[in-house]
């Protein structure tokens, strides 16, 4: 059963390729009822989430069972005064209870807020007073309850705490009185472009934004699941996303049971490539999404090794793809990866999509829902293969879906990305010739050197063609002949010290391949990056360090 047919008009080539896509939303539309209720009166017997542990631990359920314990759960937050419009933090990990807590409180017109368990209580305090939360809903594991429990007990809007199988003196005991709460919920009434979901971001300066999305964000996802990541039905995706970021959005419930596709979910807190390829392997996982450091270490693991003959499409986001790891990937497993590109603040707006001709390393192209152009710094489009920044105009005469509707509590910050009547990514881009989009990095990152401007991503992609080198980041360094010069920072994968002529090994490679304005002149060997909450290098650290020893 696909139920995204009811929200949505799309227009297909004669090779069943996507051209055109609009949504068709009613004014009263919501995610809980809409979606998982009419799944569980139509197809209730049908898989909604897969979902195991490190442990062995294993929960099915069916659409039937996600809607009555998100009734259940709705009735228990109901009791406990949580209504329309309060603001939830939710912290659950990959703990099955996200995936029926997640659509209660939809169905309640509560603001729900995922976070990631990695928070510490400073981090939480700053939410709950820039969200003015409410309530909270956490995993019973780590120290997260006590923390939350400590911060409300500071002077904040934070009144309830609830945690999932576990009781704990000062909160409350939400899988008890789930089991206890009547499965019947009268609907309450919503309205599409009521607040229904915040995240905060988790850039590499500054405090997290407080990014606002309404209902329609759910059904913005519809091409992110059926034509980028080419989810089917009754069939079983798998993302790699902890609940707390945006990527979980993304790829691990909404969309994907618009289209009748069950989500797989490993519950595990240390990353192992060799587990998640056997989880791959035994719950024959047809599709799946990582970001490209998870394929880089699948590829050094071997995905050939493993059977993986149910796994029909892979694709990718969250950083640049170098065509290293396109061409392994490719082949160990004779499929082709699909990157795609969006923010936190979007839906996917460029992407490889299904049928898509791929260029390796390309983001591929617009996809229906926006209209993307390249600028410089006077708005001006830049010709093509031309560097500027990568912005979305307002679609001619159409509704403008999947972007966010403001930044919660800052509306200067939320105007100053739509300056001028465009949207700012932030992110830099260059379009070839045949119309695909080229990621090069973050404005603020962009490297001045001799009068031109380099992409840290342009020097990165050949750095990782070094046999061995797992991740690496550049950055521009003060130079008094070039205004800049370009640094790069290297880690090399397990088992592989380097002697001490590697660094001008590493540098000979990369500079034969490369025009000479790129060409690398400083480069250091690392342990470990410093990196933000949600895994992103911290090159305002790595440039801060870099200072710091030069005096």
């Amino acid at each position: 059963m696909q139920l995204y047919k009811n929200f949505c008009e799309e227009t297909l080539d004669e090779n069943g390729n996507l051209i055109d896509f609009e949504l068709c939303i009613p004014e009263n539309y919501n995610f809980g009822y809409d979606v998982v209720d009419e799944m569980a009166k139509k197809a209730p017997n049908d898989t909604a989430v897969v979902w195991t542990n490190p442990d062995g631990e294993e929960k099915i359920f069916t659409f039937e069972d996600i809607s009555k314990l998100s009734n259940k759960a709705a009735n228990v937050f109901k009791n406990h005064g949580i209504g329309k419009g309060d603001k939830v933090l939710v912290i659950l990990k990959r703990n099955y209870e996200y995936w029926y807590v997640c659509p209660a409180l939809h169905k309640l017109g509560a603001v729900i807020i995922p976070a990631t368990h990695l928070l510490n209580q400073s981090d939480i305090n700053y939410r709950v007073q820039t969200a003015n939360v409410k309530a909270a809903v956490c995993t019973p594991d780590e120290t997260t309850a006590e923390d939350l429990l400590a911060v409300a007990s500071q002077p904040n809007p934070l009144e309830k705490v609830f945690v999932a199988r576990r009781y704990l003196f000062g909160t409350i005991d939400l899988t008890s009185e789930i089991e206890e709460a009547s499965d019947e919920l009268e609907r309450v009434e919503t309205n599409v472009n009521d607040p229904m979901l915040i995240y905060f971001t988790s850039g590499t300066t500054g405090y997290p934004k407080a990014v606002e999305h309404n209902h329609t964000y759910s059904l913005a996802h519809i091409i992110t699941s059926k034509y980028w990541q080419c989810v089917k039905e009754g069939g079983l995706h798998f993302t790699v996303a902890e609940t707390g970021w945006a990527k979980a959005s993304w790829g691990k419930m909404y969309g994907q049971w618009l289209c009748g596709c069950a989500v797989m979910v490993y519950d595990f807190d240390h990353f192992s490539p060799g587990k998640l390829l056997k989880i791959m392997e035994k719950y024959k996982v047809t599709s799946f999404c990582a970001p490209p450091t998870v394929y880089k270490y699948f590829i050094k693991r071997g995905m050939d090794k493993y059977n993986l003959d149910s796994l029909e499409h892979l694709s990718t986001a969250g950083e640049a793809l170098n065509s290293e790891v396109f061409d392994k990937v490719y082949e160990q497993t004779g499929i082709k990866l699909m990157e795609g590109f969006g923010q936190t603040e979007t839906t996917l707006i460029v992407a490889n999509l299904k049928g898509a001709v791929t260029k390796p390393g390309s983001m591929g192209k617009p996809t229906p829902l926006y209209d993307v152009h390249i600028i410089n710094d006077h708005g001006e489009e830049v010709p093509d293969g031309g560097t500027g920044e990568l912005v979305v105009y307002p679609r001619e005469g159409k509704k403008q879906y999947g972007i966010f509707m403001t930044y919660y509590g800052n509306d200067e910050l939320y105007k100053n990305v739509w300056r001028g009547g465009v949207y700012h990514t932030g992110d830099t881009a260059y379009k070839d010739e045949d119309g695909y989009f080229w990621y090069v990095g973050r404005a603020d990152d962009l490297i001045k050197t001799r009068g031109f401007r380099v992409g840290p991503f342009e020097v990165e992609n050949v750095i990782m063609q070094y046999p061995n080198v797992l991740e690496c980041a550049v950055i521009g360094v003060p130079d008094k002949d070039r205004g800049q010069a370009i640094k790069a920072i290297v880690k090399m994968a397990d088992g592989h010290e380097h002697d001490h002529d590697l660094e001008n090994k590493i540098k000979t490679f990369c500079n034969k391949r490369m025009a000479s304005y790129k060409w690398i002149q400083h480069l250091e060997i690392v342990d470990e990056f410093s990196k933000t909450i949600s895994g992103k290098i911290k090159r305002t650290t790595l440039r801060k360090n870099d200072a710091e020893k030069r005096g």
